[in-house]
């Protein structure tokens, strides 16, 4: 990680993301974000718009479906 990507912790416990980081992921202002704990540190993820969710599971099949009990 470069100096230009780091960022401090406020006073007021706020956190600005660094351009670069920003301009390529298209993050915009106003945009809400969800943490995800991630072992000793934390995942910054956006939350989709229901929009862009729209058709995400066309042609899902549900026979066949294994979950995480089935794994061997």
């Amino acid at each position: 990680m470069t100096v230009r990507n780091t960022a401090k912790l406020s006073a007021k416990y706020q956190i600005s993301i660094p351009k670069a980081i920003r301009t390529a992921r298209h993050w915009q202002a106003g945009q809400e974000f969800a943490f995800i704990p991630k072992g000793e540190g934390v995942m910054l993820m956006p939350v989709p718009n229901r929009e862009d969710l729209a058709g995400l599971a066309r042609g899902a099949k549900p026979e066949d479906y294994r979950d995480r009990t089935d794994r061997v």
